[in-house]
């Protein structure tokens, strides 16, 4: 299907310019395997600039308030590019898409190369914010386009925060510890991971397809399709919960290791920042075949787990306690923003992920932003009582969230019957009946949904009358065509 795919659109590019065009196209494997790497880069770029920001406060000479603007100025940026362009590769692509974020990525990292002031990193926070913006919706989007029966898909996009930024932080820690130019050589790698991306982009084929309303796409809205709302609504609480405690994390962890461990080495704040998302992608990969409610309840109650661990060892001073902790915590980190993303994403169609993905991404970074009070409040109170007072509420907002899809109830299909959201996902959107249904010479109406049926049994009686409609037609067209002879 995909191949057939990748010719149509060559023969339309021959058709406009009328000479056949040819050009390396990357398989569709590997084109899935560098929209993945595209995926974590973003994350990798964002959370390399955690570990230098002590270096950057050394150089400049720049208060905690100054640093916690460098913050929010990211996340507004990456928001309002959100708002405006979530949806845009649903129209335009996700080629373009992708590559105007590698560009703005690549700007962002040229900025941070040249930086000498505050200024310059202003301006790099903002140009990363929209770099993260636009990779993140159109590299989801494109890797569910190229696998859309696959749980590989929404496992790598539910993972690519934690993982990439794991790998941003501690390669970024290391690097400033212990290489030369510690401000300067992180940006140089990664400038050169941005360059590889785009010739990669411009390498493969469109995974999605493009269609008319582009401009009108750029309205500022969120688009949660009726099929996913209700697992949208379910997933929010959690999603706020588990975005807060790694805000948290990042904006707080590694002070807080290393006025524990009494260190001033870098490499510290990198190594929790490591536990922290390595276990989360672990986790997340080991429990992709699961339900995905389960896997979020599951998710919430580790993530409430850690963070009153974390609470402990910050009150008592215990680094091992605070290491143990932030492990807890991204054993539910993974888990609950998968079971939240997997159990939304695929409920919709192709043409309708970039915005419900956009959606996700909008309320988790919304929570995200709530760091910005923290570092506020380490300015007048310390990073001690801020620390505690955080770790206790993020603890609370997970509880709660866990509590909310405890006793919530399950899906209903068509009918009364009752589902899980593993039955939707498996069973895929239930078809409307027809025009004909019910009617003389038409399919029988679907059976009414009996108590103790699941959905899957519910879309198989539709199923078969959507066929037995097509049949039908077919057969109508036959005969108007071949009329019989007496």
């Amino acid at each position: 299907m995909r191949d057939t795919r990748t010719q149509d659109h060559a023969r339309h590019d021959q058709a406009v310019s009328g000479k056949p065009k040819r050009r390396l196209v990357l398989p569709e494997g590997v084109a899935f395997g560098a929209m993945a790497a595209i995926a974590d880069l973003a994350f990798v770029a964002n959370s390399a600039a955690s570990p230098l920001y002590r270096v950057y406060q050394e150089q400049f000479r720049f208060s905690a308030i100054t640093l916690t603007l460098l913050f929010t100025v990211f996340i507004v940026v990456l928001l309002v590019t959100l708002l405006f362009a979530g949806s845009l590769s649903d129209y335009v692509g996700r080629r373009p898409v992708v590559l105007a974020g590698l560009v703005s990525g690549a700007a962002a990292v040229g900025l941070f190369l040249l930086a000498h002031g505050v200024g310059l990193l202003f301006g790099a926070r903002a140009l990363l914010g929209v770099a993260v913006a636009l990779i993140t919706g159109a590299a989801a989007a494109a890797l569910q386009d190229l696998r859309p029966s696959s749980s590989a898909a929404p496992l790598l996009s539910s993972t690519a925060v934690a993982g990439g930024g794991a790998l941003g932080a501690i390669g970024a820690s290391a690097l400033a510890q212990y290489a030369p130019a510690p401000t300067r050589l992180v940006w140089w790698i990664l400038l050169g991971a941005f360059a590889a991306g785009a010739l990669a982009v411009l390498a493969m084929a469109e995974p999605g397809t493009p269609r008319p309303g582009a401009l009108s796409s750029l309205r500022p809205r969120v688009s949660v399709p009726r099929p996913a709302r209700g697992a949208f609504v379910a997933a929010v609480p959690c999603l706020v919960g588990l975005w807060a405690l790694v805000g948290f994390y990042f904006s707080l962890g590694p002070s807080l290791v290393a006025q524990l461990l009494h260190s001033g080495n870098l490499l510290w704040g990198g190594v929790v920042l490591l536990v922290l998302g390595g276990t989360s992608a672990a986790a997340a990969g080991a429990l992709t075949k699961a339900d995905p409610s389960r896997v979020m309840l599951a998710g919430c109650i580790a993530l409430s787990v850690g963070a009153l661990v974390t609470f402990a060892a910050i009150e008592t001073g215990t680094p091992a306690a605070l290491f143990l902790g932030t492990a807890v915590a991204g054993l539910g980190w993974g888990p609950a923003f998968m079971g939240a993303y997997r159990g939304t994403v695929v409920l919709v169609p192709s043409g309708q992920r970039a915005g419900l993905i956009t959606a996700i991404y909008i309320v988790s970074y919304v929570a995200l932003g709530t760091a910005v009070i923290g570092g506020v409040t380490t300015t007048v109170y310390g990073l001690h009582a801020t620390a505690l007072v955080y770790s206790v509420v993020v603890a609370g907002l997970t509880a709660a969230a866990a509590a909310i899809l405890l006793v919530r109830r399950p899906g209903t299909a068509p009918g009364g019957c009752r589902v899980t959201i593993s039955e939707r996902i498996e069973a895929g959107p239930a078809g409307a009946a027809g025009p004909d249904a019910g009617l003389p010479g038409g399919p029988p109406p679907a059976r009414p949904c009996r108590p103790g049926r699941g959905l899957r049994e519910h879309v198989t009686d539709q199923h078969i009358g959507l066929q037995h409609r097509q049949v039908l037609r077919r057969h109508r067209r036959g005969r108007r065509h071949h009329p019989q002879t007496s």
